[in-house]
This record gives structure tokens, C-alpha cells and sequence, in this order.
């Protein structure tokens, strides 16, 4: 018998109902993109009446989830970056270089006295008084080694040490500097998605491409260089030990120590210990703040193996200067007072209120480990968005048109029925979308025009079938009970390989690459379920209704 059992009528047009509201937002996106907005910067800055009337604009009871255009229909700014990953190893062996002189002080007695030396960068150059003592300097700075944390580096150690007549040379293995470029991308990747998430940006793509590059794009962004503006720094924050003051640009500084501007006080330069008490990447919280005269400054706070070291230093340096250093600039550098315990502090210069809110998200974010240098950037206007979404709409109307009316034309009342579940599926496309905050782009939209055309080859398999079944003269509802029975696994198997190749287009794809196969996986999807079970349903309804001797199909 031709049946839909109740429960699974009910079902159909439940998910049915539900794929509709979810995509009914989209009808209205400036309005549902405006409240959603608007409840954002409520939650993260408070209320406001102007934030309070934009939430209000869309009932909150109603589904606000968004299909989110992408930088080809949206416009916004893209970047390529190259990231320095040769900066970390200056880095590491800075820090490395007063572990090595405690090493080395201990092995006094048999190494003399210990020297810093000028080296290239990523390499530590020790010269012993004592060329005899070389074995035991070795043996000292070997033990300082720690095991690679890597699959590859496995069973390797992290520096390697040698001796070159009375000086000692420290660099990095070959096995650390791999894993250490990992590292290096991989912070870098995170704390890129943080900064720009901070900013509410929506649905950026941020991925590695190559050893030491990143693609980073931002759909709705002004322009290139406000990108830039957010993630162009480093905002590297660093507490350093003060050794002089000067105002000579040229002064001479001894190994070990560097000269830095001050970022408040023109023509004032700072004489520091290159390395750095306690470093920003020892923060847990930065906010913005205002300081005793009631002038924009930055509160932070650390973890407690930063605050054990901040504290000891301010302990035992009572009365002596040190600084705070943002990007090789001296912010402030204060007399300490007082032994500051509990690990927080507060940063003050001349900021203004926007300054030390963007200064309060770069820190929060976390310090990028290595600088960048941006080979290619490209604002991409919305006028051009506008125009691929007036060529995807144009494209999408024209081929949904001439579908449907093929189908009426070839199968008439099934035909129909055909068009509905078509306009249903289109409709289930968007609601899923929506629900997965997927990002739309020109490929996005060729792969729903796809869609379109190959949405209704089920019902073309289902249609000739039930042709077949009613020249065999058996009654119509038999015809079209055997018609959908013999027809499914046709149906399956040719919407199965479609689904496969639209997985590995999604797996080794990128990009435009990834958004053309999930619309196009998502719509073969929804097109098998609106061809088996809504076309089906709407049939079967018609044919309890009308109990036809024959189908005119």
C-alpha cells in the first residue's frame, strides 16, 4: 500500500519547518547582522541605549544565525605574511645566556673568567680566560641541554655545544629549530585568530601556507592596512633591568646589554640588560584602565611563575629603575618602590582611551613570537562584492527558472510536486548553512546552482520509473510504490559519489575550494531528502485525496 506511516510525516515536515525558520534570517541580514552586533558588544562592553534599541531590532526568540559572506562577496582586506621564524632562535639563545653563565660560574675555579662575545644572530659565543678548562665548560653547558618536544625530533637534544680554541659556542640543533618553526606558525596562527576575533570580525580564514607563510583574510574589514594595524605587531612586552639613561643615540653598549628608545620622552634613550626579568608571554589578563590622575592606562596580571619572578625582582631592586618595553620601545620606567607582590601591576604613558584598549587586546592576546613581513596585501572594495552577489542571484534565478520549468513541462502535476521540494531544498541549503555559521563565497554559490540542476535527477529516476511500472498495467499506486522501491538505489549510488568527491574536494581543497564542495556535499544531501521523502509525501497526500484510476505523468 501507498502509506507514510503519522510519525514520519510529522518528521518530514518538522525538519522541513525547521530548515525554513533557520533560514529566514537571511531574508532580513542587515537587520539580524545589526542585532547580532549590537548583543555582542553588549555582552562584552556593556549596554548601551543605542546598543539596547539595535539588539531590539530582531525579536531574540527567533533564530539570528547568519550564512556569512565571504571576501569575494563581502570585500574586505587580504593579507600574506611571511613570518621571521629565524627571530626565535635570537631570541632563545639571549634568554639561554644567563643560564649558560651560572653554569659557567659554577666551573670558575677550573674555566677562569667568563666573557660574552659578539655572534652572529641565533648563536651564543662564550670566551673562557682558560683554554685547559674547555672539557669542563663543555660538560657544564651540556647539561643545560633538554630533549626535543617533537615526533621528529625524538631522542634529539635541543642546543648543541662546542669549543673553538678559548670560545665556547652555543646554537640551536637542527631537530629544535624545526620543531621550534612548528612552534613558531603554530602561535603565530593562534594568536592572529585571537586578535582578530577580539575585534568581532566575522568567520576570518587564517591558515598556514608553505613553511613560513600566512594567509589571512577578512571579510568586511575597511581595509588592508587596518588589518594590518591589528596584527601587524608583535606587542612583545617585556620587564628589563635599567643600567643608565642617556640621550645619545650612538652610545656604546657592552655585550649583554641594548639600547632603547623611549616611546614618551623624545631624544631619551634606556641602557638594559638584554635579558628580560619577566616577559609578556608570562601574562594571564591586560585590560584597559585608568591610572591615579585619571588618564588611560593598562592593568595586567600574571601567572603565578611570572609573579613569583616579578615579585622576587622587585624584592631584592628596591630604589633602582626598571622598564617596561612594548616593541623595543620603553613605555615607562619606574623607580621600584616597594616589593610589588601578587603578580599585577599597571602600565601608564600617554596613551589615549583607544590606544590603551587596542594596547589591552594585543597583550590579552598574547605576544606574537616572531615579527612578520607582509608580501602581499589587497583591499578588496564591497562594490565588487555586490556585484558577485548580483551575477550569483541572476545565475541562481536563471537556472532555477528554466528547471522548473522543465520539469512542469515534461511531468505536469509531478512535476509540481517536483518544483516544491526544489524550492524546499534551496530553502534547507540556507537553513544548514546558518546553523553552521558556514561562510558563503562565489564558489559557495556555484556549487548551490549545482545543486539546482542536480537536485531534481531523483525525481527524474523516480518519474521514469513510475513510467515504466504503469505500461506493465499495474494500478497507480503500485506504479509509484515500485517506482520510488526500484529507483532508490540508483538514486544512492549516484548521489553517493558525488558526496565522495565532494569530500575529498573539502579534505585537500582550500579556500574557495572548500566552500564549493560543502554547498555542494550540504545540497546533494538535501536534495535526496527532499526527493524521497518530501516529493513522496506531497504525492502520497494528493493520491489519498483524489484516488486517480490513472497518472498523467
Amino acid at each position: 500500500m501507498l502509506q507514510i506511516e503519522t510519525w514520519k510525516r510529522a518528521l518530514i515536515w518538522a525538519l522541513v519547518v525547521a530548515g525554513l525558520v533557520l533560514a529566514a534570517p537571511n531574508l532580513f541580514y542587515n537587520r539580524v547582522e545589526t542585532h547580532n552586533d549590537a548583543v555582542k558588544s553588549i555582552e562584552t562592553s556593556g549596554a548601551t541605549a543605542e546598543l539596547e534599541a539595535q539588539a531590539a531590532g530582531w525579536p531574540a526568540w527567533l533564530p539570528s544565525n547568519l550564512v556569512n559572506l565571504g571576501l569575494d562577496l563581502r570585500g574586505g582586506a587580504h593579507l600574506l605574511a611571511e613570518v621571521r621564524v629565524a627571530d626565535v632562535y635570537q631570541s632563545r639563545m639571549e634568554s639561554l645566556w644567563p643560564e649558560v653563565r651560572n653554569a659557567l660560574r659554577e666551573a670558575r675555579d677550573e674555566v677562569g673568567t667568563i666573557r660574552l662575545q659578539d655572534s652572529d644572530p641565533g648563536t651564543l659565543r662564550v670566551r673562557i680566560s682558560n683554554p685547559d678548562g674547555m672539557a669542563r665548560a663543555l660538560e657544564a653547558v651540556r647539561a643545560l641541554a633538554q630533549p626535543v618536544v617533537s615526533l621528529t625530533g625524538a631522542g634529539a637534544t635541543d642546543i648543541e655545544v662546542a669549543g673553538e680554541g678559548s670560545d665556547l659556542i652555543v646554537q640551536l640543533s637542527e631537530a629544535e629549530r624545526q620543531a621550534s618553526d612548528d612552534r613558531t606558525m603554530q602561535q603565530s596562527l593562534e594568536i592572529i585568530r585571537r586578535r582578530i576575533d577580539e575585534v568581532g570580525t566575522r568567520e576570518p580564514t587564517i591558515q598556514r601556507q608553505g613553511a613560513d607563510r600566512i594567509l589571512i583574510e577578512v571579510p568586511g574589514l575597511g581595509s588592508a592596512d587596518e588589518l594590518k594595524a591589528i596584527i601587524g605587531t608583535t606587542a612583545q612586552l617585556t620587564f628589563q633591568a635599567v643600567e643608565s639613561r642617556t640621550t645619545n643615540p650612538n652610545e656604546q653598549v657592552g655585550v649583554g646589554t641594548e639600547l632603547v628608545p623611549s616611546m614618551t620622552e623624545d631624544g631619551v634613550y634606556y641602557v638594559l640588560e638584554q635579558a628580560p626579568v619577566v616577559t609578556g608571554e608570562e601574562l594571564t589578563d591586560s585590560q584597559p584602565s585608568y591610572d591615579q590622575n585619571g588618564r588611560p592606562a593598562v592593568t595586567f596580571r600574571f601567572n603565578p611563575s611570572g609573579a613569583r619572578k616579578f615579585g622576587d625582582y622587585t624584592a631584592q631592586n628596591i630604589g633602582s629603575p626598571f622598564a617596561i618595553v612594548l616593541d623595543n620601545e620603553v613605555i615607562s620606567a619606574p623607580v621600584i618602590q616597594s616589593h610589588i607582590s601578587g603578580g599585577s601591576g599597571i602600565i601608564t604613558g600617554n596613551f589615549t582611551i583607544e590606544e590603551s584598549t587596542n594596547l589591552a587586546v594585543l597583550l590579552r592576546a598574547g605576544a606574537l613570537p616572531a615579527g612578520m613581513e607582509f608580501l602581499e596585501e589587497r583591499t578588496i572594495g564591497p562594490q565588487l562584492g555586490q556585484d558577485s552577489i548580483d551575477a550569483g542571484k541572476l545565475a541562481t534565478s536563471v537556472a532555477f527558472a528554466l528547471v522548473l520549468v522543465f520539469m512542469f513541462a515534461t511531468y505536469g502535476l509531478f512535476g509540481l510536486f517536483a518544483n516544491i521540494a526544489l524550492i524546499l531544498n534551496i530553502a534547507l541549503i540556507m537553513g544548514v548553512l546558518s546553523l553552521i555559521g558556514a561562510t558563503l563565497t562565489l564558489p559557495g554559490i556555484a556549487g548551490i546552482v549545482l545543486t539546482v540542476g542536480m537536485a531534481v535527477d531523483a525525481n527524474v529516476l523516480v518519474f521514469e520509473r513510475i513510467r515504466e511500472e504503469m505500461k506493465s498495467a499495474r494500478g497507480p499506486a503500485r506504479a509509484i510504490e515500485l517506482g520510488y522501491e526500484k529507483a532508490l538505489s540508483a538514486i544512492i549510488d549516484a548521489n553517493l559519489t558525488t558526496i565522495i568527491t565532494a569530500t575529498i574536494l573539502y579534505v585537500m581543497g582550500s579556500g574557495p575550494v572548500r566552500g564549493f564542495a560543502i554547498t555542494l556535499g550540504l545540497g546533494i544531501v538535501t536534495s535526496v531528502f527532499t526527493a524521497i521523502w518530501v516529493t513522496r509525501l506531497l504525492i502520497v497526500m494528493w493520491f489519498d485525496r483524489r484516488r486517480p484510476k490513472t497518472l498523467e505523468i
